[in-house]
């Protein structure tokens, strides 16, 4: 039974090693930069950013409803529902910026810089608290 118990911890390791290396960076040691989250000036230039970047897809009101979100494989997150907020993370909400989302229409924008990303988290965090 211990065999088997070291088994299943040593696929799950390999799994969690097998995604990190797909990603190419490990976020678990990212540091929150959580002042930044909650400052207004972050949210106004995260909102410059989605409207430049996001829009298309999340919509102009950030529920996901974008022009092209009709012919996406699957729906664009609706950042205006509070069980969305209510489920992601901080640092879940830069990776899936940082590297997009697996099995999704989710692109990464790796041409954003980190603070970029970091104002686009602010920003789509406050979206479901403050409204688009």
């Amino acid at each position: 039974m211990k065999a088997m118990g070291a088994l299943l911890m040593s696929l799950a390791l390999s799994a969690c090693s097998a995604e990190q290396a797909r990603r190419g960076t490990d976020y678990s040691h990212v540091e929150v930069p959580v002042a930044r989250l909650a400052s207004d000036d972050a949210r106004s230039r995260g909102r410059a950013l989605f409207e430049q970047k996001c829009v298309l897809c999340h919509g102009a009101r950030a529920d996901g409803n974008g022009a092209r979100s009709k012919g996406l494989s699957s729906k664009p997150a609706n950042f205006q529902n509070p069980q969305w907020r209510k489920s992601v993370t901080p640092l879940e909400v830069f990776e899936i910026v940082s590297e997009g989302k697996r099995g999704t229409s989710m692109p990464a924008w790796p041409t954003l810089s980190e603070d970029q990303k970091w104002d686009v988290v602010a920003y789509v965090l406050s979206v479901a608290e403050d409204g688009p």
